[in-house]
C-alpha cells in the first residue's frame, strides 16, 4: 500500500495521560499543533449561540457529531486533547476519509506499535448542523486500542478536543445535559448569580488553572492543574511534581487503569480541600498515580488535573478565547465524593453494549468476598436484569451506600450460574 511508504514519526514523549475515572487510565495523542484560527463556525453567520443536548455517561460528555455528512456518531468532548481523534477505524472506509501523514505510536504494551493516520479536510458538524468545521484535521487510529465503547457502555467513535474550545465559549450544564456554544466575539460573561471567575492559561493545546489545595490539616499549597473534561475523576495529583504533595495516611493501593505503556497503578485517597474562587470543596477523593506512570510524558510542568466528577457540580463556562473559567454551583454541589464500594471493574460488550463482564476484581474487596471473578457476566442486580440498565446506572449502584447489600446473579465463563450477595463497603 502506498500509505506504508509514507515517512513515520515515532511519537515518543507526546502522549498525555487521561483518567476517565479513578479506575481507568487512557493515554491519548496530542501530536498536532492546534489550529491557529478557529476551526468551527456558527451558521448562519449572524448567529450568536446554539444550544444542544448531550449525554453524560460515566462522567463523560458525549455529543452527537456528523462527519462528512454521515452520522450521527458519538464523540467525547475533552479539553485535555489537542487534536481531535477518530478512535473507531471502521469509519475510514465508510466516510471515504483522505489519509495523509502516518504515525507510529510507541508504548502499547508488548503489542506492535499503534498506527495513526492524519486525515485532513474532514467536515464536522455539531448541534444539528449549526456549528460546523468545514475542513478539520483529525487523527484516525488504526485500532480501537482504548475500547471507549466498552468503558462508556455505548458506541463511541472518537474525541473532540481543543478545536471546539478554541472556536467557541463552551457552556456546560451537567444537570440539564445541555451544551451551549457561544460566538466569542459577541459573548458577554454573566453578571448575575454567584459565579467564580478563574484565569486560564493556554499552553500548547491544553488549558491550565492555578489554585490552592489543602493537602492536610496544616498545609495549603498552590497547584497548577490541567482543566480536563475528559477525566471522569474529581482530582488527580502527581507526587513527583512537588515534594509537598504527599500520599495521605489513609489510602487505597489500586490499579488505576491501562495506558499506552501498560498498566498504571497508584493510590486513592482524600485531600482536605480545594479552592475554586470563593468555593471550597472538601474531602475530595483524589487519585495519586505512581510517579513513573506520568512524569516521563509531561511536556508542561503541572501538578495534576481537574476532572468532570468535580466540574459537574457546577454550571461551567469554558472560555479559551478570553482565558477564563466561570463556575456557578448547581444542585450537585454538595454531593459527596465517593469511590466504587464494590471493588470490581466492568466492561460492556455485545450488541448495544448491554452485556456487562467483570474485567478485574480488587483483592480483599466486597466483590472478592462475594466470590466474583474476572470474566463473570453480571446478569441481574437485586433481581433486575442488567440488560435494562446502562453501565452508568450500574456504576451508580456500586457507589451508592456503605453497607448496602446487592443480590447479584452472574454467569461464569463455564456457563455456570451463581447467585451471590455483595455488601458494599466504603474503602476510602
Amino acid at each position: 500500500m502506498a500509505l506504508l511508504s509514507l515517512p513515520c514519526r515515532r511519537l515518543a514523549g507526546t502522549a498525555r495521560a487521561l483518567f476517565f475515572r479513578a479506575g481507568l487510565l487512557v493515554a491519548l495523542l496530542a501530536t498536532l499543533a492546534a489550529e491557529a484560527h478557529p476551526a468551527f463556525q456558527l451558521l448562519p453567520a449572524r448567529r450568536r449561540a446554539v444550544r444542544t443536548s448531550f449525554l453524560l455517561e460515566r462522567n463523560l460528555i458525549v455529543v452527537p457529531v456528523h462527519l462528512n455528512g454521515r452520522g450521527p456518531f458519538h464523540f467525547i468532548l475533552d479539553t485535555g486533547v489537542g487534536t481531535s481523534l477518530i478512535t473507531d477505524p471502521r469509519l475510514r472506509d465508510s466516510l471515504s476519509l483522505r489519509i495523509g501523514q502516518q504515525y507510529l505510536v510507541a508504548g502499547v504494551g508488548e503489542e506492535a506499535p499503534l498506527v495513526a493516520f492524519q486525515s485532513d479536510s474532514v467536515r464536522v458538524s455539531l448541534a444539528d448542523g449549526a456549528a460546523v468545521a468545514p475542513a478539520l484535521t483529525m487523527l484516525l487510529l488504526s485500532s480501537d486500542v482504548f475500547d471507549l465503547s466498552g468503558y462508556v457502555g455505548m458506541p463511541i467513535h472518537g474525541i473532540l478536543g481543543a478545536d471546539v474550545f478554541r472556536s467557541f465559549v463552551v457552556e456546560v450544564e451537567a444537570e440539564a445535559r445541555q451544551l451551549t456554544l457561544h460566538r466569542p466575539e459577541t459573548y458577554r460573561r454573566p453578571s448575575a448569580g454567584r459565579w467564580a471567575r478563574l484565569p486560564l492559561t493556554l499552553e500548547g493545546d491544553k488549558a491550565y488553572l492555578e489554585t490552592q489545595v489543602k493537602v492536610n490539616d496544616s498545609l495549603d499549597m498552590p497547584v497548577k492543574l490541567i482543566l480536563d473534561t475528559g477525566a471522569g475523576h474529581a482530582l488527580s495529583l502527581e507526587t513527583g511534581s512537588d515534594a509537598r504533595i504527599q500520599l495521605p495516611p489513609q489510602r487505597l493501593r489500586t490499579h488505576l487503569g491501562r495506558g499506552l505503556s501498560g498498566d498504571v497503578y497508584g493510590y486513592l485517597g482524600r485531600v482536605r480541600g480545594l479552592t475554586l474562587g470563593p468555593f471550597q470543596l472538601t474531602s475530595l477523593l483524589t487519585s495519586f498515580p505512581d510517579d513513573n506512570s506520568v512524569r516521563a510524558r509531561v511536556p508542561v510542568p503541572r501538578n495534576g488535573n481537574l476532572g468532570f466528577e468535580l466540574l459537574k457540580r457546577f454550571r461551567v463556562i469554558i472560555d479559551y478565547p478570553h482565558n477564563q473559567l466561570l463556575l456557578r454551583p448547581n444542585a450537585l454541589y454538595r454531593d459527596p465524593f465517593e469511590h466504587d464500594m464494590c471493588g470490581l471493574d466492568l466492561m460492556a460488550i455485545g450488541e448495544g453494549f448491554r452485556r456487562y463482564v467483570v474485567s478485574r476484581v480488587e483483592a480483599g474487596s466486597p466483590a472478592a468476598e462475594a466470590k466474583l471473578q474476572p470474566h463473570d457476566e453480571i446478569l441481574s442486580i437485586n433481581l433486575l436484569p442488567t440488560s435494562n440498565m446502562s453501565l452508568t446506572e450500574i456504576s451508580r449502584l456500586l457507589h451508592s451506600a456503605d453497607g448496602r447489600q446487592l443480590l447479584v446473579l452472574v454467569r461464569r465463563k463455564s456457563g455456570e450460574l451463581l447467585m451471590t450477595r455483595v455488601t458494599l463497603k466504603r474503602q476510602i
